[in-house]
């Protein structure tokens, strides 16, 4: 027997109707491209996108055809995100903080058909253009009086030209939930990129696990400012939350320093915001130099990276913003654990309990995660076993597009490549990556734990650890370390840091201070150049290497 209720598709296209149904006079905040602020209702907001979709009709694109984008967190960019997928396009992100060589496959592989770019990134597209395969046709995301008098790019259009031109009737296509909505890439760090294709009926219910309670805990009470940008993984997919619960968001355009952040935050009463730490660090150090406050944000959700310990003591006890710390992959479209509390760690000692928000938090609804040893089988829930992390759940990746690298999944888990343990209550904590999880005389160290040590101590900016050669041990760690502006951190001040904090023989064997850590285009921090770099390092100076 059957139950007897409707059958109504999960669609992307639902979420704007429900926006501009039941908060219409709400509104979306950009600070754009052009230099202004410019603000409009999510009635606007659908009406805007209503007549987008027309115009993607007049440009040809067909159904299930990929339009790509090149932008920033914006309001131009959140009515493409509703316009070509509720119009049964598929909307393909790209990362602008890619090389043109990366860019150029990645739009090939992906087969876009149209490119939507913003005037930044205009040098870029000029780059990209004439070697793609398939673009047919460019949209520079401005208006008339901001159009270049050139450019050299075929087939350029006015965005807002586009737009003036159609009216605001359109009716959304009632697809079938399983009809590809939008497609993002993975980092790529080892290998050509992947492509991971997201379904409507996966990000309807992906947008329904996070915004509840015990995951980032969203409602129209919210001034939601996602730092995260929304051509990495949808923006966690803040852009969708904003329009299910009605919170007004804030989109911060390119100006993503500290002191623009913060002059954000405050004049628009900013309550939420998200990102990844290197942002945060640049943040704080705006706050902390200027003995600024923050008058308005109560919560701010950490993924992307560990969060260091100190940052998160920083935010709670010197600013009292309450730091969500959670985990996630492009391959999980990417929420898969939220560092909520359950009731009884309220009343944990401080330090257990920042011990316990340190950790990467625990599976939302919809995601099934264990801890595997090398020969599969799972291992117990008691913080301590650690072992690869899989996954399972209606939005995490079956296969990447076009079947690249063959079946990603062992026995239905997707293996995600992260070395994690999980505790009684259900919190995973990510110990390293497998790839850069260090072998030491045939012990495993993990490098995130020496990172937080690191970045604990107040002469240092940021703090990367690898593993470098070793004759006798294989593998030993290596700190590599960006001091402060000001700070004269030696070595033996840092390495004798450590003291107390870990088993000995963990202590990194040599510091390396550089000008800057290599960061990636999501910001995350290049190891694999590190260690390209400086994997040699104690061989060379035991004399071992020349």
């Amino acid at each position: 027997m059957h139950g007897q209720m409707m059958q109504l598709p999960l669609l992307i296209s639902s979420l704007l109707t429900h926006a501009e149904r039941h908060h219409g006079e709400q509104l979306v905040v950009s600070r754009r491209v052009e230099g202004d602020v410019h603000r409009q209702s999510f009635r606007a907001l659908a009406a805007r996108s209503r007549r987008l979709a027309n115009a993607l009709t007049t440009l040809g694109v067909q159904a299930g055809e990929r339009v790509a984008t090149l932008a920033w967190n914006g309001h131009r960019h959140m009515e493409l995100y509703y316009a070509v997928s509720g119009s049964g396009a598929v909307l393909h992100t790209l990362n602008p903080r890619l090389h043109p060589d990366q860019l150029t496959w990645i739009a090939d592989h992906a087969e876009d058909q149209v490119l939507f770019f913003e005037a930044s990134f205009l040098p870029l597209v000029q780059a990209v253009a004439p070697r793609v395969k398939t673009i047919r046709q460019y949209v520079l995301m401005t208006d008339r009086a901001h159009m270049p008098a050139s450019t050299g790019i075929p087939n350029l259009l006015c965005f807002e030209d586009l737009l003036a031109a159609q009216d605001d009737h359109f009716e959304w296509p009632l697809l079938d939930e399983n009809t590809a909505s939008s497609l993002c890439y993975t980092s790529g760090t080892t290998g050509n990129p992947k492509g991971v294709l997201y379904s409507h009926r996966s990000t309807v219910l992906h947008t329904l696990a996070s915004v509840s309670p015990d995951a980032l805990n969203l409602s129209s009470r919210d001034v939601v400012l996602p730092v995260v940008p929304m051509f990495h993984v949808n923006a966690w997919g803040l852009p969708y939350a904003a329009c299910m619960v009605g919170a007004r968001l804030v989109l911060p355009g390119p100006h993503l320093d500290g002191k623009s952040l913060h002059e954000l935050f405050e004049a628009e009463g900013v309550t939420v915001s998200a990102g990844v730490p290197t942002v945060w660090q640049g943040l704080l150090a705006h706050v902390e130099t200027n003995d600024l406050k923050f008058s308005s944000m109560r919560r701010t959700i950490v993924g992307g990276a560990a969060c260091p310990p100190a940052m998160l003591r920083a935010f709670q006890e010197r600013h009292g913003v309450q730091v969500l710390h959670a985990w996630g992959m492009t391959e999980l479209s990417p929420l898969g654990t939220a560092g909520v509390l359950k009731g009884h760690q309220l009343n944990l000692p401080e330090d257990q309990r920042l011990a316990v928000q340190a950790k990467q938090g625990r599976a939302v609804f919809g995601v099934d995660m264990k801890v595997v040893a090398e020969d599969g089988t799972e291992l117990p829930w008691n913080g301590q076993a650690s072992g690869e992390l899989m996954v399972r759940g209606p939005w995490i990746v079956s296969q990447y597009l076009k079947g690249e690298g063959g079946d990603p999944l062992v026995d239905g888990w997707f293996p995600t490549g992260d070395v994690a343990s999980i505790d009684a209550d259900g919190f995973m904590q990510i110990t390293d990556r497998s790839k850069d999880v260090i072998k030491s005389g045939g012990e495993w160290i993990g490098s995130i734990d020496l990172e937080n040590i690191a970045m604990a101590h107040p002469g240092v900016a940021m703090a990367a650890c690898i593993a470098a050669k070793h004759a006798k041990w294989d593998e030993r760690p290596l700190l590599i370390v960006a001091r402060k502006p000001g700070a004269t951190l030696t070595r033996e001040e840092l390495l004798g840091f450590f003291e107390g904090k870990i088993a000995k023989w963990w202590t990194p064997d040599d510091v390396v201070f550089v000008d800057a850590i290599p960061l990636g285009a999501t910001g995350k921090m290049l190891k694999m150049r590190l260690r390209e770099q400086y994997g040699n390092h104690l061989l060379q100076a035991a004399g071992e290497v020349t």
